[in-house]
């Protein structure tokens, strides 16, 4: 068998401090330095910091079956492979299925977002050649050709090897976080910004309750990013058991690194008056209002740091995902071919990159309903996760134990059931009408016509996907014939 079908492998050259940066520069993206005034509106600037963090402990409970799983089966493909280690193949192309689509979109927006921030700092370089409106929208030549450059450029340094993405990973979060704390230096030293102008703490229409509700609710949206991890798990030059700490470390540091910003944004002045103002870019005005073209420039470094590390880091998961399910015959096998060079799964990167390039020709309105969309996929991913860790613990041995499927843990086995709780909680704040985070109808319907069209793919590709030999296909996700878990020895 592995004669005849060799399992192509990914070299390993992925560092510690690459793969946190990985996580982190993932999990902080354009958001951080978009949106605090629409979130300042939801929830005022103490229930976003409250929201924020109670959803990094959410996430840590969620991270702790993440580390044990990338412990044992250190592939690529990640919540694929653990899908189809505790429920099998149609599992894991659910999984994957939604995955692959969040990935992309994730991509596509951050790219989206350059292209925003420069027709905010340069409006007349960006509304040049007027095409349509879509939603409300305006949609110009040049907007979809900064975006086209910028994924280009990303999916060249992909392709070139993870040596390179990586380092630039890590170097792009390190100029991040040095920005964020001199806004704060300098917002913090001018007369007129201080900490009163944070008052009130939440919005006074709503209850504090609520409005932390309505921040929890986006957790998977805001931290997803850790879950790169497990995607380059296979190209780790380093223990594997290491992975649990680096995501702890980057959703806190991205905890706090939101919590940051909010606080900048709140200092400057009455964050109620400028959420009625409603600008375009509400962080972008009131700092250059305040700071002048310094302190925006400031700004704009940080966001396309933030912008860098999001593409950089969706474009490594994204390929490694595909590359994943193309090695077990479950999409075309293209995806699977490694760059006779660089090693790299340079098809799965292009196709990312010229599907993200399609997303600016629909206008930014409705790629954030398709995103918003994508947050039950990475969740509906947290779940099979957590579930997946659930079945391989067990509470003790019993006459159901296997010693190469099973390990004897009753505190890992509880947090893995809280992981599957905090997932369904999640889904539910998405799902259910009238939750703070309820999806609205566009992205409903995006989310309908997404499910539609992967059981139309499936029911394609089923009879193929049946009929791969069990040990075969272990071996092609697995690397081994039989699932077998490493034994922790803490």
């Amino acid at each position: 068998m592995r004669g005849a079908n060799k399992r192509e492998t990914l070299t390993k050259t992925l560092k510690p401090h690459w793969v946190w940066a990985i996580a982190l520069g993932s999990a902080i993206g354009w958001g951080a330095f978009v949106q605090p005034i629409n979130w300042m509106a939801t929830a005022g600037p103490i229930g976003v910091i409250i929201g924020f963090f109670i959803g990094a402990l959410l996430m840590i409970l969620i991270a702790v079956s993440y580390g044990f799983l990338i412990k044992s089966f250190p592939v690529s493909g990640g919540e694929f492979a653990y899908a189809y280690v505790s429920l099998g193949r149609t599992h894991a192309f659910i999984s994957g299925w939604f995955l692959t689509l969040g990935y992309i979109c994730i991509v596509a927006l951050n790219a989206s977002a350059f292209a925003l921030m420069i027709k905010f700092i340069f409006p007349r370089v960006i509304e040049n050649i007027p095409l349509y409106q879509i939603a409300g929208w305006d949609v110009y030549l040049t907007e979809v050709f900064v975006a086209a450059v910028v994924l280009i450029a990303f999916g060249f340094f992909n392709i070139r090897g993870t040596t390179l993405s990586g380092s630039m990973q890590f170097i792009f979060c390190l100029i991040m976080i040095a920005a964020i704390f001199v806004l704060l230096l300098l917002v913090g030293i001018q007369p007129s910004a201080g900490f009163s102008n944070i008052t009130p703490m939440f919005p006074p229409e709503t209850t504090a309750i609520a409005a932390i509700i309505s921040i929890v609710a986006i957790a998977p949206w805001a931290y997803v990013g850790f879950d790169n991890v497990p995607q380059a798990a296979e190209e780790f030059d380093f223990p594997s058991s290491k992975a649990f700490k680096l995501i702890v470390f980057a959703i806190l540091a991205a905890a706090t690194l939101y919590s940051l910003m909010i606080i900048v944004t709140a200092m400057v002045r009455p964050w109620e008056g400028v959420v009625e103002e409603n600008h375009i870019w509400g962080t972008g005005y009131i700092i250059e209002s305040l700071l002048g073209p310094l302190g925006l420039a400031i700004l704009a470094v940080a966001l396309t740091m933030g912008i860098f590390t999001g593409l950089n880091g969706f474009i490594i998961s994204s390929s490694r995902l595909l590359f994943a399910m193309s090695r077990a015959k479950f999409i075309p096998k293209g995806f699977s071919k490694l760059h006779p060079k660089y090693n790299t799964p340079s098809w799965g990167i292009i196709f990312a990159v010229i599907i993200a390039m399609l997303s600016p020709w629909f206008g930014r309105e409705a790629l954030m309903w398709v995103v918003d969309m994508s947050s039950i996929g990475v969740t509906i991913a947290y779940f099979y996760t957590c579930y997946a860790a659930f079945t391989l613990f067990k509470m003790k041995k019993d006459h159901t134990f296997n010693e190469k499927k099973h390990i004897e843990d009753p505190r890992k086995k509880i947090v893995a059931i809280l992981g599957m709780i905090a997932s369904v909680i999640f889904l539910g704040l998405l799902l259910i009408p009238g939750s703070p985070a309820f999806l609205g109808l566009e992205s409903r319907i995006a989310l309908v016509a997404w499910i539609v069209l992967g059981l139309i793919f499936y029911v394609i590709k089923r009879k193929d996907i049946k009929n791969i030999p069990e040990k075969e296909l272990n071996y092609y996700i697995l690397g081994k014939e039989e699932v077998e878990i490493e034994k922790e020895q803490e």
